[in-house]
């Protein structure tokens, strides 16, 4: 069994991730994650300075998730350079440097100070909502995509990933935009802006008003939106949005993702990374999957979706048949894949 995933010619050990802003610089979670276990570990957004963040409070739990305002405060590069990326080294893992700022020139700025360090891959972070000036602007409008991403690529010693936000119209304009530009690969999706209000103090909850919302309930928007990615680009996709879990992680697979980041379920769960790398491995020893490579190409390509179609082919193509039962016709019908599978041999219908 091959765990092992190609992303942008960079070889990660398995194809799970951590999300930018919900794992530190991986020393924060060191205690209760061997970080060896990981793909890659993904940093905190990293600026030219140091950032502050907006306001307090800047952290509201909605239904189904949470609202962030944090304003991507950090250290800023000449910490980061220091201390984050010596620690990291330690393990076998990948290092993927998220990368923010106000404006080309501040983005351009952390990439050619990261251009002779240790790092593996870089994330360009034009898309988180809770900035209020440059990265949304640069994430909601496709010429700034391109135009950042061929800057960028101009300066990066790295393999660059755009990260892309779904608060825009069409998801696959601002991809293809970023695959223009020369984009190596492409994260998606980052947080969707939300708002809550509390009744009884009757003012925002936020101190910025907004922020973005993460957690279970973007999950199929997430799927939905890597989906129409995969089929629109030839680039590698890291699959980001609501996983909670391996069946999180394993569908984005389904839907085109070369990899997958974790982000919200790591502050109910600090292990939840490990196990959706062993969730991803329990599957493929269920359902014979020897690889789980998908090498950028579009979505229904990889040996798990090709899995995938051909047991829901089968579980048609039994469904369709169905009326040839004369005993327990309706409850075939009911049957989930699962249940099928475990009961194949009761129904014995030719395929």
């Amino acid at each position: 069994m091959n765990m092992k995933v190609d992303l942008c010619g960079v070889t990660l050990n398995n194809p799970v991730m951590t999300a930018s802003g919900t794992f530190g610089a991986g020393e924060e979670y060191s205690e209760f994650v061997d970080l060896n276990c990981l793909g890659a570990v993904v940093t905190k957004g990293v600026a030219n300075v140091p950032w502050e963040g907006n306001p307090t409070p800047r952290v509201a739990e909605v239904y189904g998730g949470m609202l962030n305002a944090i304003g991507l405060q950090n250290p800023g590069i000449d910490l980061f350079i220091e201390r984050d990326i010596p620690f990291l080294k330690k393990y076998d893992t990948r290092i993927v440097v998220n990368v923010c700022g106000h404006t080309t020139a501040e983005y351009v700025e952390v990439v050619d100070r990261l251009a002779d360090q240790p790092v593996d891959l870089l994330e360009i972070n034009i898309s988180c909502p809770n900035v209020k000036e440059g990265g949304i602007a640069f994430g909601q409008n496709p010429k700034m995509v391109e135009d950042i991403t061929r800057e960028i690529k101009a300066h990066a010693k790295q393999p660059v990933i755009m990260k892309l936000s779904p608060n825009v119209t069409d998801i696959t304009e601002m991809a293809r935009a970023a695959e223009a530009g020369g984009a190596d690969g492409l994260s998606l999706i980052n947080t969707l802006t939300g708002m809550k209000i509390d009744i009884h103090r009757r003012t925002f909850a936020l101190a910025n008003r907004t922020g973005g919302m993460s957690g279970p309930a973007v999950h199929p928007v997430a799927v939905r939106m890597v989906y129409q990615t995969a089929q629109a680009v030839n680039i590698p996709i890291v699959g980001m949005g609501g996983i909670m879990n391996a069946d999180d992680a394993i569908e984005m697979i389904l839907a085109g993702a070369t990899a997958v980041s974790v982000g919200t379920a790591n502050f109910t769960n600090p292990q939840v990374t490990m196990e959706v790398v062993d969730g991803i491995r329990d599957y493929m020893e269920r359902y014979q999957v020897k690889d789980t490579k998908n090498n950028g190409e579009k979505a229904c390509c990889s040996d798990l979706f090709a899995l995938f179609l051909q047991d829901m082919q089968i579980l048609n193509r039994l469904r369709m048949n169905a009326t040839r039962f004369k005993d327990g016709c309706e409850s075939f019908k009911k049957l989930s894949l699962n249940e099928l599978v475990e009961n194949m041999d009761t129904y014995k219908v030719g395929i």
